[in-house]
């Protein structure tokens, strides 16, 4: 099956493959963003997301969706290589963007559902989940690992992640 044909599942990052607990310090109190994602380059991967990331690849055709800025993706593109994930297209936020993730990764859902079929999108934020839902697309709750309450709320109030 050629992969310009196949559905996309479309997977995020922090929290659905990336183990971000160690970094969630840094949101807390005086936010430090830079060594917040500095350090994403040592999240361990979630087992349960690789998992169905490589399930999923057997049918679709895998592309990641962050709210990670742009100005990560030498190091997010590297992090994926290392960890055996499938190759796939990935979408980052603008470095200037700053709206809740709910509004910007609905927005690539949206794009990328005229183009292609969107089979699931697996994701963490629950407000992203119920906006897809809402939206007419098919979510995988990503449940397995622990946010911090400083990280929900820098999702949704400051569009940082």
């Amino acid at each position: 099956m050629k992969s310009d044909h196949r559905p996309l599942a479309v997977f995020d990052l922090d929290g659905t493959l990336a183990d971000s607990g160690h970094r969630q310090h840094h949101l807390e109190g005086r936010r430090d963003w830079n060594a917040f994602f500095a350090a994403a380059v040592d999240d361990p991967p979630l087992p349960e997301g690789v998992r169905l990331a490589l399930s999923s690849a057997e049918q679709c055709e895998v592309r990641y969706l962050t709210g990670r800025p742009e100005r990560c993706r030498r190091d997010t593109v590297a992090w994926l290589a290392e960890h055996g994930l499938p190759e796939g297209r990935v979408y980052m936020r603008r470095d200037d963007d700053r709206r809740p993730a709910r509004h910007t990764k609905l927005e690539i859902l949206r794009r990328l559902g005229r183009e292609r079929e969107v089979r699931m999108l697996v994701d963490d934020d629950e407000l992203v989940c119920d906006a897809a839902e809402q939206a007419g697309f098919a979510v995988v709750r990503a449940r397995w690992a622990k946010a911090s309450q400083a990280l929900r709320d820098a999702q949704e109030r400051e569009g940082r992640t």
